[in-house]
């Protein structure tokens, strides 16, 4: 508890002993005071069966903040989503506060809120298989229109998994088998804490869009090229093109300024430009084409990948 950060501990009502002062109890082990204990309804199959386990929790220990779960069957443990909302409704009535497990449906998880729900808990994958997060995108729509906290309930296998959960705005993770099955359960409590902080930070930070093709995180612009070779009609200094007096073509980043000399253009380009005109517009049409001038490379304005 104390490597994973934990705040919330769910409580199986029918397996854990929360009453019986003669028995050991799980009070003497996990400080109510330090941490939320949260009931649940493990176990059960019907809506009948749930509302009952949870008054007999209530009746115990008080607790109104619950977790409901009602099991479709034994072999997939999904939750069955009629019984559910039958159950939350009553409860709701009744003055309990639901944290409700669900399928990662979104219209099933605004039923529910609007239902009374105080939190929804959708499924990543069937509990205990440590499969991850296997529809991402029902989960973000899930968290996207609810308005109530979103928490994964099952599927978290690994830290990375959990980050998944936390990136895509969840605010909370519930797990068990991925701690208590790992080789070092304690040092996987640790990843686990270490993993919701930062998926919750790159949630916030925002992530970048997703392209199709490479962008680079360095301009091209600039960059320092191989020894200048002179050529006619555009002179060289340093590195750094000029346009000559008698050139207009704008293909040929001039900077004059370096040279000291003040440039004018005129209204007809010299040869070799009018040439590395005529060869730039044939490479237009080839997809994924960079201009590129002998001495210096160059990304014309109008170069095909420039707004990327």
């Amino acid at each position: 508890m104390e490597a994973s950060g934990a705040e919330i501990v769910t409580v199986a009502v029918r397996q854990v002993n929360i009453s019986n002062p003669g028995e050991p109890m799980l009070t003497d082990f996990i400080d109510p005071k330090k941490v939320t204990y949260l009931p649940n309804t493990v176990g059960c199959f019907t809506a009948h069966e749930a509302i009952r386990t949870l008054s007999l929790a209530r009746e115990a220990g008080g607790w109104t903040l619950v977790k409901l779960e009602v099991l479709g069957e034994a072999k997939t443990l999904y939750p069955d989503m009629r019984e559910t909302l039958r159950a939350t409704e009553v409860l709701v009535n009744e003055g309990f506060e639901p944290m409700v497990y669900c399928v990662d449906d979104p219209i099933a998880a605004k039923q529910l809120e609007e239902a009374g729900a105080v939190a929804i808990m959708p499924l990543g994958a069937p509990i205990g298989s440590g499969a991850r997060i296997q529809n991402r995108v029902t989960i973000r729509l899930i968290v996207e229109g609810a308005h109530v906290p979103v928490l994964v309930d099952a599927g978290v296998g690994t830290a990375s998994d959990a980050a998944v959960a936390m990136e895509l705005g969840c605010d909370g993770v519930l797990m068990n088998t991925a701690i208590a099955e790992a080789r070092d359960p304690v040092m996987m409590a640790r990843a686990m804490k270490t993993a919701v902080e930062a998926g919750r930070l790159a949630y916030l930070a925002g992530r970048m869009g997703k392209r199709r093709y490479a962008d680079p995180s360095s301009p091209l612009a600039g960059l320092i090229s191989e020894t200048p070779r002179a050529s006619a009609g555009c002179r060289c200094g340093g590195g750094i093109w000029q346009i000559s007096p008698s050139c207009a073509n704008a293909w040929c980043a001039a900077r004059s300024r370096r040279a000291g000399s003040a440039t004018r253009r005129s209204s007809t380009p010299c040869a070799k430009c009018r040439a590395r005109r005529s060869s730039l517009l044939t490479m237009r049409a080839r997809p994924m084409t960079i201009a590129r001038c002998r001495s210096r490379p160059v990304r014309p304005s109008h170069s095909p990948i420039s707004s990327r």
